[in-house]
């Protein structure tokens, strides 16, 4: 097969073209702007493979995208391409609304043109990568689920409620087929430094102030990186056109227990010779504006009728993380935060 992914230079995107690359024979056109949070390193192991072609474009670009798209002539496009650092869209909302909303509707207006092109339509798929943060928050108790209503609290997670909601429009009304999917938060290689989980491994690497937010109870449903590509594949194979697929491994853990984990880690880690206590990094510091309590998600419905289970625990997949970071300072120190 024939994927086109946008923003594959990102976090998720990278991961999920080193999977298809790696694991396969499927060809694979990145189209990405290559904003901050892009990296050309994380896809070095496969940028000479005669599977795997660039090019340099903002979805925003109309004209760029359907020429692209129409040139490479893919079965399967999956939109990772957006804007999505939370405290970035409280500070300038304007890249997120261009990136994330009218990116992805020139995304779905050239796509459709794509699809009306095609003699045989029947195997063509778009596919949105989205958020749990469209819901907005939770109290203690409750669950994310695919008919959750919507209740966005910051810039970021509005402007990719909008966004989920343009790409359910071009199905129901131009019979685009889509699917969707929710995910929760994310963590594993490649990802940015600014993101709570790297920022506090690299920050215990350098033996920096670790500062959280509040009291540091606000809870987040975490997985793997590696299992929401495999997520992905598993939807994209089995699921129904039109849907909505919330994806999570059931991980609930406050920011404080992330960074107690951490913590320890290094304190037990070979690399600590003088036994510093990292625990003594720890830094409270004022809660940011809109600030979400709770996410968790309910991911039955991916679970039970696509048969799609995580790899990873969250306590193996952290360590894995860790390790990693630690092995590729090159990498992180080339990053700009």
């Amino acid at each position: 097969m024939k994927y086109l992914i946008t923003g594959g230079l990102g976090f998720i995107g990278s991961n999920f073209i080193l999977r298809k690359i790696e694991e396969s024979f499927h060809e694979v056109l990145n189209y990405d702007k290559k904003t901050y949070a892009g990296n050309y390193a994380n896809l070095k192991k496969v940028e000479k493979n005669k599977n795997y072609q660039f090019i340099l474009g903002d979805i925003s670009d109309f004209d760029l995208i359907f020429d692209t798209i129409k040139n490479y002539r893919p079965d399967v496009i999956i939109n990772f391409a957006a804007e999505s650092h939370v405290d970035r869209s409280i500070d300038s909302a304007d890249e997120f609304i261009n990136t994330n909303v009218v990116g992805t509707v020139n995304m779905l207006k050239a796509s459709m043109s794509y699809f009306e092109l095609l003699n045989d339509r029947s195997g063509f798929k778009f596919m949105h990568i989205s958020t749990d943060e469209v819901f907005g928050d939770l109290d203690a108790n409750g669950f994310f689920k695919e008919n959750s209503l919507y209740n966005p609290s910051s810039p970021y997670s509005a402007s990719k409620a909008s966004s989920d909601h343009f790409v359910r429009a071009w199905h129901k009304t131009y019979g685009l087929p889509i699917l969707i999917s929710n995910c929760s938060n994310n963590f594993g290689p490649f990802q940015f430094p600014e993101k709570l989980i790297p920022l506090m491994i690299i920050k215990c690497i350098n033996r920096q102030s670790l500062p959280i937010y509040g009291d540091g109870k606000n809870i987040r449903d975490w997985i793997f990186v590696g299992d929401h590509c495999s997520a992905i594949d598993s939807i994209l194979e089995k699921g129904n056109l039109g849907e909505t697929y919330l994806i999570g491994a059931n991980n609930e853990k406050t920011n404080l227990e992330i960074i107690n984990f951490i913590c320890n880690y290094f304190n037990n880690s070979s690399h600590n010779k003088d036994n510093f206590d990292y625990f003594s990094l720890i830094k409270y510091v004022k809660d940011r504006p809109g600030h979400d309590f709770r996410y968790a998600i309910d991911s039955s419905k991916l679970r039970n009728k696509l048969q799609w289970t995580p790899k990873y625990s969250f306590e193996k997949a952290l360590e894995i993380t860790i390790d990693w970071y630690i092995n590729n300072k090159i990498w992180y120190e080339k990053v700009k935060i």
